[in-house]
């Protein structure tokens, strides 16, 4: 009976139209669009890239192998399952332009082809033309295309000439689309593509050297992957052998859009709940205006419950249309801007309605709207009868009933607890919740201290008249100042906390980077070019510091004679292959932390010196076996040593080292970093290419450029994510504004009663705005800071420090945007009349 009643009040109270509640549907309708929009696009690009799998490997199976060429075995096995098989051999190198004082170098990623690539697709070039008659034999001259950045950083045109290593190609078009572009993951290099057959005298693919050589297979259309992939694996097991099929043919990509979005998701997350303080202070609003009719229906005999379950159900109704413009406007805005995105988008995406992200999104939506509703709708129990023209909201307990209090515990938990299980990221779910909950703590016990500061300030704003009412405004008893600083305040530490972690993530990267890191990355030199390549530099004064060491790659296949992830899991060091070296003697800045090192003429069983970060990462020990694949051969080495490995110098770091005879007669090249001063990079450079252009150099600013344009990329994401937050939080800001348009009127009445002029009066108002975005912003930022420190130190393992044009940045928003809003509905209460307001209130 008492829920038909409830049904039938609350009925009646919702045909009294939105009024009160637009920031309420907006708010939530903002934070449930943003969850909706970031994850409809991620399942976009996750379906584009499963219809598109074969396209983006470039076959429907690929099989990769290290430093070799396919064996005769591995290539029949190859042939007797595929209708066709294509060759593709993939490495860096320097296209070089001129001779002498005018030449002109540049880094390139070579892809080095078959006559039937691709498979699937098709390259765009431009002029347009065939790839076979991009590459063909003319004048003497083998073909190759270069990307349009490439081209224009050696100043070239079309068919002019360029080397690669010792070979001469002439260019004969823009590389503007490959199909498998995605499936090559990051590159430090533009990409180049020539014909296999046209290096054989190009001195690039020697025994030793860095290459990679992946074979595309187009299969049978009822070929079963699974099956092939188990029988591949399972026949060259031991061969170092990598596949990857069409089920995911861009694994490390599905991988980081996964990532991404779940972690934007999460960013969205804070701005629902900055939604949620928005919500909460306009259904306390809204409680407070019928005060008056919650007194009437005590009055009349209505029980607690029965009030309860009508505002209950009148809310309820209000956050699902909320949360359905949300789902509407999320739903429909990548479907829109599908067009824009796609633009954008490296790799295919399929734009369309998905239920799955709108289903979480609208979950996230209601568990938000019933926790933040909850609280105030609870204390609505408190008015009485007798309290009918008093104002019973604002002068009840601050906290509900303890019945309520364990409903909204549980009601977050379920909250929190599904955030992780859609995410996928347990610790970064906790620490996200923990970072907000810990931010709305701050910022309310901030806006308590505000109000009591406002108090006893009156020392400070004796003669100051404006400042005087702007500080008894802040402290007055109905004053909005916890939701202006809890709205704009969660806002701001979001932002606060992506700028400071953005900023000190490049800094780790490049900030000192001139000072500690080496000028080139010279790899690739052969064995027999080490004297004279060592000879050129110990002559050049100009150089500090000369690092050099042998340079293999293996895959380590097992540990303790069990398959490697069943002990290490999932680690990094067992993605791929990894950089093995060797060496009689540890480095000079080598420290071992643990074991002993071999002896400079030890010849017994291999040895491995591991690192110990990561060994102790992967529970390795002393003593462990680890069998690692070289080139295709299994080598079983015990640990007999663990050492330090700092990777953040950007030198020469490798995990493994073996001793010397543990790799005899293993083809292999070496690697070297050069420390020397600016003026004469250039000409090591020059004299080291000239002489052996097989050698491949690295510009170590180059590299870290590269790393910085992706870092770019994700802070550009994330900061779109804060500054849906930012906004949901100045809609609330709007919301507080127009909540307290009629205490600044009966303020404002009072005043030009006594005398006080519409100026002074308005420089009250901006005074009070400036003060409340001011505390809000400072707190703000100190949340930020300490979420910035947190995540740099805990997560990301990189030193801190405050950057602080992103911190002022963030308290002059703060100003700025309570301005704005406080302005915005200050001249209603300047135009009122003093007479109609005071009779009024009468």
């Amino acid at each position: 009976m008492s829920i038909a009643i409830a049904a039938r009040f609350a009925r009646r109270e919702l045909r009294g139209g939105l009024r009160g509640f637009r920031i309420f549907l907006a708010c939530l309708a903002l934070g449930v669009a943003a969850i909706a929009a970031v994850g409809s696009v991620r399942v976009a690009i996750e379906t584009g890239l499963a219809r598109e799998g074969a396209a983006i490997l470039g076959g429907d199976a690929e099989l990769e192998l290290t430093y070799r060429f396919a064996s005769d075995d591995e290539r029949q096995w190859m042939t007797d399952n595929a209708i066709a098989v294509s060759e593709i051999v993939d490495f860096r190198s320097m296209a070089v332009v001129g001779a002498g004082d005018q030449t002109e170098r540049g880094l390139t990623q070579i892809k080095a082809i078959d006559n039937l690539y691709p498979l699937i697709g098709s390259v765009t070039l431009s002029p347009e033309m065939s790839l076979a008659d991009a590459l063909m034999l003319r004048d003497g001259l083998p073909g190759a295309v270069m990307e349009r950045v490439l081209i224009d950083r050696l100043g070239l045109e079309i068919d002019d000439t360029f080397r690669l290593g010792t070979q001469d190609f002439r260019l004969s078009a823009a590389l503007m689309r490959e199909p498998d572009g995605a499936a090559g993951g990051f590159n430090l290099g533009p990409r180049t593509i020539v014909r296999t057959t046209s290096l054989e005298n190009s001195s690039l693919l020697a025994a030793g050297t860095l290459f990679s050589t992946k074979y595309r297979l187009d299969l049978a259309d009822n070929a079963d992957l699974a099956v092939l992939e188990t029988d591949a694996r399972k026949r060259f097991e031991n061969s170092g052998l990598r596949w990857t099929d069409a089920r995911n043919g861009a694994p490390g990509i599905a991988e980081f859009v996964n990532r991404l979005g779940a972690f934007l998701v999460l960013v969205g997350l804070s701005g629902l709940a900055v939604g949620g303080v928005g919500v909460s202070a306009a259904v306390r609003a809204y409680l407070a205006e019928k005060t008056n009719v919650i007194a009437t229906l005590r009055t009349l005999g209505a029980e607690r419950r029965t009030i309860f379950q009508t505002y209950f159900i009148q809310i309820g109704v209000l956050s699902v249309v909320g949360i359905l413009i949300g789902l509407v406007l999320g739903g429909l805005a990548p479907v829109v801007l599908a067009p824009l995105i796609e633009a954008r988008l490296p790799i295919p995406a399929s734009f369309a309605i998905y239920p799955a992200p709108l289903a979480e999104a609208a979950i996230y939506g209601i568990l938000t709207a019933f926790v933040f509703t909850l609280w105030p709708l609870a204390r609505a129990e408190d008015v009485r009868a007798a309290t009918l023209f008093r104002d019973a909201l604002g002068a009840s307990k601050l906290l509900p009933p303890f019945r309520y209090l364990i409903v909204i515990a549980l009601a977050l938990a379920v909250l929190i607890g599904l955030a992780a299980w859609f995410s996928g990221t347990w610790r970064l779910t906790i620490w996200t919740a923990g970072g907000i909950a810990f931010a709305l703590v701050i910022l309310a016990l901030a806006s308590v201290v505000i109000r009591w500061t406002s108090r006893r300030g009156g020392r400070l704003s004796k003669g100051r008249p404006a400042l005087r009412w702007a500080l008894a405004s802040i402290s007055g008893p109905r004053e909005g100042a916890a939701s202006v600083v809890l709205s704009l305040g969660l806002g701001l530490s979001v932002l606060a906390a992506v700028g400071q972690i953005d900023g000190n993530l490049r800094k780790a990267i490049s900030g000192n980077l001139p000072d500690v890191a080496p000028s080139y990355f010279f790899v690739d030199i052969q064995r027999d070019q080490m004297a004279g390549y060592t000879e050129r530099l110990e002559n050049d004064t100009a150089v500090r510091r000369i690092d050099s060491a042998p340079m293999l790659r293996g895959v380590i296949t097992q540990i303790n004679g069990k398959p490697a992830k069943e002990t290490g899991g999932d680690h990094w060091v067992l993605q791929g292959d990894r950089g093995v070296t060797y060496s009689e003697a540890p480095g000079e800045n080598t420290r071992i932390t643990d074991g002993a090192w071999w002896d400079a003429d030890y010849v017994g069983p291999p040895l491995i010196s591991f690192a110990a970060e990561e060994a102790a990462e992967m529970n390795l020990n002393l003593g462990d076996t680890m069998t690692i694949n070289i080139l295709g051969r299994d080598i079983t080495g015990t640990i007999s040593s663990f050492r330090e490995v700092d990777f953040s110098t950007a030198g020469i770091g490798f995990i493994l080292s073996m001793n010397p005879s543990a790799l005899a007669g293993a083809p292999h090249s070496f690697i070297s970093t050069v420390y020397a001063e600016p003026q004469a990079e250039a000409a090591i450079l020059r004299d080291l290419a000239q002489k052996y252009p097989n050698i491949t150099a690295i510009r170590v600013r180059d590299a870290i450029d590269r790393v910085a344009d992706v870092l770019s990329g994700l802070a550009a994401a994330t900061s779109y994510g804060a500054a849906a937050t930012l906004l949901t939080g100045f809609l609330v800001l709007i919301g507080a504004a127009a909540a307290g348009t009629n205490a600044r009127t009966y303020e404002a009445a009072v005043l030009k009663t006594l005398g006080a002029t519409r100026l002074r009066i308005l420089y009250s108002f901006a005074m009070r705005a400036a003060l409340l975005g001011l505390a809000a912003g400072l707190v703000a930022l100190a949340a930020g800071i300490m979420g910035g420190w947190a995540v740099s130190r805990f997560v990301m393992d990189i030193t801190y420090s405050v950057i602080w044009p992103s911190a002022l940045a963030i308290i002059a928003g703060g100003v700025i945007a309570t301005l704005l809003a406080g302005l915005a509905f200050a001249w209603a209460p300047l135009a009122a009349r003093p007479a109609q307001v005071l009779r009024a209130k009468e």
